[in-house]
Order: structure tokens, then sequence, then C-alpha cells
């Protein structure tokens, strides 16, 4: 009798242990999934962070380099903008368009000249110290082309003039026929709204802007004359 007890005992046992091992192992593999889980947003998040950390350091170091360009271009053309002939706003340099030209012209008058030659030495020394080129960019308001010196087919045209007219007048003060370029805007891109007399003065007007240097194109090899293949001659025509 006694045997049989303890191996009903031993038997429910047993029957127990079976019945509990799935439990732990269910609840281990629970526990590693929800481990597995948090690493990965652990890494997800700190994935994130840098990614925001290293944006931030680009933003900053933007920040600073135009910064630093802002007053470089200040220190430089401390003497116009004191006396007003240039605004610098953006890192753009402005001019007054009825300082250079006269109404629906695109002559230079004798003061705007004497102006760029008086800019062109700093320009030059700024744009070859940071390597960088200038585009000369003309304006006008939105009224019609009309009367002058000469007529133009619209504003666009008349923008297109001035700003050549600037340029030309640089490279002949000094500045490297490599390092200006013009551009035309015409009426777009208004200073100011062209309701009244005051706003329309400011929107005629040429623009400066030093821009980084494009890369230079790689230009792909002419084969000599040697290497090209040579063309069987026709034979019996």
């Amino acid at each position: 009798m006694s045997l049989g007890l303890n191996d009903g005992i031993d038997g429910a046992g047993n029957a127990e242990g079976e019945h509990g091992a799935p439990v732990w192992a269910v609840f281990g593999d629970l526990m590693a999934g929800l481990l597995g889980a948090f690493v990965l947003i652990l890494v997800c998040a700190l994935g994130l962070q840098l990614e925001l950390s290293q944006r931030l350091d680009a933003e900053v170091k933007k920040r600073q380099a135009e910064e630093s360009r802002r007053q470089t271009l200040e220190q430089a053309l401390a003497v116009p903008l004191a006396e007003g002939r240039v605004t610098l706003q953006g890192g753009r340099i402005g001019i007054s368009s009825s300082l250079l030209f006269d109404f629906n012209s695109d002559q230079l008058q004798p003061e705007g000249r004497r102006l760029l030659q008086g800019l062109a030495g700093t320009l030059k020394a700024y744009l070859a110290a940071r390597d960088e080129v200038l585009m000369v960019s003309g304006f006008t308001d939105d009224r019609p082309v009309r009367g002058g010196s000469r007529q133009f087919e619209d504003n666009l045209e008349l923008s297109a003039q001035r700003a050549l007219t600037v340029t030309r007048a640089l490279i002949e003060a000094g500045v490297p026929a490599s390092s200006v370029f013009a551009a035309a805007f015409g009426a777009e891109q208004p200073v100011a709204p062209n309701s009244d007399a005051e706003g329309r003065a400011l929107n005629r007007r040429v623009e400066m802007t030093p821009l980084p240097r494009p890369a230079a194109a790689t230009a792909s090899p002419v084969p000599s004359p040697s290497a090209l293949p040579s063309t069987p001659s026709p034979a019996g025509r």
C-alpha cells in the first residue's frame, strides 16, 4: 500500500513539474522579447539623437560662416556703407539704380562709374581671399519700359543690359572676368511694393552677391587623330 501511495505522490509531482516548465519558458521568452525591443528602441533613439546633433552642428557652422562673411563684407565696404551709397543685406550688396543709370537707360552715369571703380579693388581682394565669384543682378520696377536713350523689349532686357554694364565696368576696373557674371530678374523679386514712387525706386536696383565658386567641370579628353579608329576605304566604289 505504501508503495502505491508513493507512486501516486511521485506521479503527481512529476505531473506538476511537467505543467510548470512551459510557464517559465514562456515567461523567459517574453522577457527576452521585451529586452530586445527595449534595445532596439534605445539604438533608434541614439541614432536619431546623433543625426539631430550632426544637423545642429552643420547649421551652426553654416550660420557662423554666414556671419563671418557678413562681417568681412561690412569691414570691406565700411566707407560706402557709411556714406549710404551701397546697402548690405543677407550678403547682397545693393546699389540704387538711380545712382548708376538714368531712367530707362543702361549707360553708366559718371558718379556710378566712380563708385564701381572704388568698389572693384575691395571686391577683387574679397573674392580672391575666399575663392568666390560675384553675381551682378539687375532688377526693375513693374512699369513697362518706355522712352530713354534707347528702347528695350521689356524690363527683363533692361535689367539684363544694366547688369552687363556693371559687370563690364567692374572687369575694366580690375575684377577678373572669371570672378564675375551677370544675371537679370526684371520686375521679379521686388523688395518693396510697386504701389508708390518710393517703393518703385527701391525695386530699381543692382545687387552684387558673392557666391561659392562652382566646381570646375572635368572635360573629356579629345582623342588624337592617331587614336581614332581608321575607316576602311570603300574598295571598288
